[in-house]
């Protein structure tokens, strides 16, 4: 073209001072980015990163541009790149000047620092030396999550055939991720840190299960065995050899390795005591999982002796209750009672899927008087996987997907059915499905104002917290009306308050397992069965069952002093709305906000 040519040739010619065109006004600097501005960024760049090194967070979400992948997660590297990301993002953060930003995101300020600095504090070497060297136990391995997550039943889309074959090479994957596993069970056998034999003797029953299913039993298999009318049968065809070829040649032979590993090598040298008190550094581990659970700094000892306090006070509740049913004996007969006699047993594992079913339907024709908003996803209810059963808790709920593709997942575990009691079944509806988990999990992330962490990430305190606030609404909910059921909403609160004495005991005061167990089955009327599956699960993962009573006494705590301060102005409903619209908030965070509304509403 011309023009630059012409305009270039007259630019070069010198111009009489009399003819001097008028120069053009300056041009206007580009405004800097705002407080809200610059976090906003950080947020979506820190979660655009996390999702491409922890590719399952996206799977999910129903984020598919990283299906094709799982990650490793237990590598130096990928500790490396955690650890690197998270010191980023906080001296991203520093930059940024609190006092600038809008209330919401004062809020999402707080809770990104606390989450990113408590997990930066996990990835520093002195803390990994106590964790990379464990890398499965019995209750949120890999071996126990993933197969759910491929079996077609689970959080991975199978709705055409480059989801399948995605699919394929995640298991390809799995089976990289379990073979370095082995290799960190040897750093820790060289080390001393090692997992006590009862989280080892399970992990290996997990194993023989899986192995047993053989090749088109498989939970891998699930996927293959029916397939959307859209895929061609050619595709059908090819990936049903492909599966069957992959659980035969890939899949089966990493378990035995596993299990054989685990069998002949890890187990005899594993250690005896249960508890973290028993492991080298086990007390500094501890001491940062109660702050990572609970997301305050307590000691293991305020933890325990809550926990009798809290223990005291829900036996003064059963004895009352006990009295109304007219039972003369003492509790711990009438918790023998309870466990014994048949009426409060299910005949079926129908009957059992039936009345939650039907709990369901009260609870969703009342919950409207107490929350205003509700969430979109669907529920569903399902029995726990065989597979999963025999070591899984009594309930849980997966999330679903934002858009309602994949909905909430209520799971209640019909395993040993005659170990099963009714009378816990409203009050574990309304922890895991709704008011609970389904209502808090789903509210947040369907909130798409909010930014990624605080829609799809969280606590346990709080996460944990609000399902067991959530079974202190019985009483509006209409639930609970009949003496037993309320012994159950006691029961399970007893639960929790022994979970404070029990985790804390056995990690921090050299308790033993069947020490547990007995505390367990002297306070309340769970069942035998139920005390052992929730003692191995508090020596597995420590800490985590401290969270429950934590929030949930937090959350009253609140509550309560929001309606002495406001009286006639206080309103449950905005309340609930408050505690549920910015999402998993540390204990401190949420304090800090609810006393803001407080006195905003003053």
């Amino acid at each position: 073209m011309t023009v630059p040519l012409l305009l270039a040739t007259a630019c070069a010619q010198p111009t009489p001072p009399a003819m001097t065109a008028a120069e053009p006004p300056p041009t206007a600097p580009t405004p800097l980015p705002s407080a809200d501005e610059r976090l906003t960024a950080l947020f979506h760049d820190s979660d655009e990163a996390n999702l491409k090194r922890n590719p399952i967070n996206a799977l999910y979400r129903g984020d598919i541009r990283y299906a094709d992948r799982l990650g490793d997660y237990i590598s130096d590297a990928y500790f490396a790149g955690e650890r690197a990301a998270a010191e980023s993002d906080l001296r991203n953060l520093a930059t940024i000047d609190r006092s600038q930003l809008s209330t919401v995101n004062q809020i999402a300020y707080d809770v990104f620092k606390w989450q990113t600095g408590i997990a930066l504090r996990g990835y520093q070497p002195d803390m990994l030396a106590l964790t990379a060297v464990r890398p499965l136990d019995h209750f949120f391995g890999f071996q126990v999550f993933y197969p759910d997550i491929a079996s077609g039943q689970g959080a991975a889309p199978f709705t055409s055939a480059l989801d399948y074959d995605n699919n394929l090479k995640r298991n390809h994957q799995y089976v990289a991720l379990i073979d370095a596993a082995i290799g960190r069970f040897r750093e820790g056998m060289a080390s001393g840190v090692l997992q006590p034999k009862l989280v080892v003797r399970n992990m290996i029953e997990q194993l023989d299960t899986q192995i047993a299913q053989g090749i088109e039993g498989s939970t891998f298999y699930g996927p293959v065995r029916k397939f959307p009318v859209s895929i061609p049968a050619e595709d059908q065809a090819r990936l049903k050899a492909a599966y069957a070829a992959q659980i035969r040649d890939e899949l089966i032979p990493v378990d035995k390795r596993l299990r054989d590993f685990l069998k002949t090598e890890y187990l005899p040298v594993a250690r005896d005591g249960v508890g973290l008190s028993a492991m080298k550094g086990g007390d500094r581990l501890y001491a940062y999982l109660i702050e990572q659970n609970t997301t305050l700094p307590l000691s293991a000892d305020e933890v325990h002796n809550l926990g009798l306090s809290e223990v005291a006070r829900v036996k003064g509740e059963m004895e009352k209750i006990k009295a109304t049913t007219g039972f003369k004996g003492t509790l711990p007969q009438f918790f023998a009672y309870l466990r014994k006699d048949q009426r409060f047993k299910y005949k079926t594992r129908d009957e059992m899927r039936d009345e939650f079913i039907a709990i369901g339907k009260r609870v969703d024709a009342r919950v409207p008087e107490l929350f205003s908003v509700l969430p979109k996803a669907p529920l569903e209810i399902r029995a726990v996987p065989a597979y999963r059963e025999k070591t899984d808790a009594g309930g849980s709920y997966q999330q679903g997907t934002p858009d309602g593709s994949r909905p909430g997942i209520f799971y209640y575990n019909a395993y040993d059915l005659p170990s099963r009691s009714k009378i816990g079944a409203e009050t574990l509806y309304l922890h895991e499905a709704v008011p609970g988990h389904h209502f808090q999990i789903s509210i947040a992330q369907e909130d798409a104002a909010l930014p990624s962490f605080m829609r799809f990430g969280g606590n346990t305190a709080y996460v944990e917290g609000w399902a067991l606030y959530a079974e202190t609404l019985w009483g509006p909910l209409g639930m609970e009306t009949d003496p037993y059921q309320r012994f159950g909403g006691l029961d399970d609160e007893m639960l929790r308050a022994m979970r404070l004495v029990v985790d804390s005991g056995l990690h921090a005061k050299g308790w033993s397992r069947d020490q547990a167990i007995k505390y367990m089955l002297d306070n309340s009327g769970m069942s035998a069965n139920d005390a052992r599956t929730e003692v191995e699960r508090y020596i597995a993962i420590p800490g985590q069952a401290l969270a429950y009573k934590i929030g949930q006494l937090t959350l009253l705590r609140l509550r309560a002093k929001a309606q002495a301060e406001l009286g006639d102005r206080f309103d449950i409903r905005a309340f609930h709305n408050e505690v549920l619209d910015t999402g998993a908030l540390p204990m401190t965070v949420l304090e800090a906000k609810i006393g803001d509304w407080i006195a905003a509403r003053k």
